[in-house]
C-alpha cells in the first residue's frame, strides 16, 4: 500500500520540471564564512578564539539577513578593541577563503546553456561577501535571480525565502528543484510542495538531476 506522502511525491514527480534553484555555498562554490574559515581566521590573527565565536554568533545573523553591515560585523567582533592587522587585511582574507567546484560549475553552466530552465539561486550570505561572490565568479551568467538572505531578510532552512522565491518568480512549486548541501535547508521548500536534492558531490548531482528529466 502506497501512503500519502509517497503518492504526493509521485504526483510532483510526474511534473515537469521548469525551474531550478541552486544554493551557492557549499555547493557551487566553498562557503563563505563558515566555523572552519573562522578558526582559520583565528589562527592567522591570533585572536582568542571562544571571545572570537561568541561575538560572531550574537552579530551574524543580523549580518547575514543585511540588518547590520560587514564595517558593523568587525566593528561588533574584532575592533571594538585596538588590533595589530587592519579591516582591510582581515576582510581581504574573509573574501579569500571562497572557491569554485569546477565539476559542479560544469553541471550549472550546461543546465544554463541548454535555455530550458529559469535558473535562480537561493542562499545565506551577507551582504558585501554575497557581491563579492557574484562578482568574482561571474554567477550572473547562471543565475538570472538572486534570493539572498541578505536581500530576502529571511534565512534558510525558514519557510519565508523559499515563499518569496515561488511569489516573486511566480512558479508553480512542484515545478520546482532546489538543490542544497544541508538536509536541514530541504524541509521548507519539502513542506512548500518543491523538489529537492540533497547535494554531495558532482557525479550524485549529476544522477540525481538526470531523476528528474535533467540532462548534464
Amino acid at each position: 500500500m502506497v501512503d500519502g506522502f509517497a503518492q504526493k511525491q509521485e504526483v510532483i514527480l510526474l511534473r515537469e520540471i521548469t525551474t531550478l534553484f541552486w544554493d551557492i555555498g557549499g555547493v557551487i562554490l566553498t562557503n563563505g564564512w563558515d566555523r572552519e574559515s573562522r578558526k582559520e581566521a583565528a589562527a592567522t590573527f591570533r585572536l582568542d578564539w571562544e571571545e572570537f565565536q561568541d561575538r560572531h554568533d550574537l552579530s551574524f545573523p543580523a549580518f547575514d539577513t543585511g540588518y547590520i553591515t560587514l564595517h558593523e560585523y568587525l566593528e561588533r567582533t574584532l575592533f571594538y578593541r585596538a588590533r595589530p592587522f587592519t579591516r582591510e587585511e582581515f576582510t581581504a582574507f574573509m573574501f579569500a577563503r571562497s572557491r569554485e567546484y569546477p565539476e559542479v560549475r560544469a553541471i550549472l553552466d550546461k543546465v544554463t546553456a541548454s535555455g530550458k530552465y529559469f535558473v535562480g539561486a537561493i542562499n545565506n550570505e551577507p551582504l558585501e561577501l554575497n557581491q563579492y561572490r557574484i562578482e568574482a565568479f561571474h554567477l550572473r551568467r547562471n543565475f538570472l535571480v538572486f534570493f539572498s538572505s541578505c536581500y530576502v531578510r529571511s534565512r534558510k532552512p525558514e519557510e519565508a525565502i523559499f515563499r518569496v522565491a515561488l511569489e516573486v518568480t511566480q512558479r508553480a512549486p512542484e515545478q520546482c528543484l532546489f538543490i542544497d548541501d544541508r538536509a536541514l535547508n530541504l524541509e521548507s521548500p519539502r513542506r512548500l510542495g518543491m523538489n529537492t536534492i540533497h547535494h554531495q558531490n558532482a557525479d550524485q548531482l549529476r544522477s540525481e538531476l538526470g531523476k528528474f528529466g535533467v540532462e548534464v
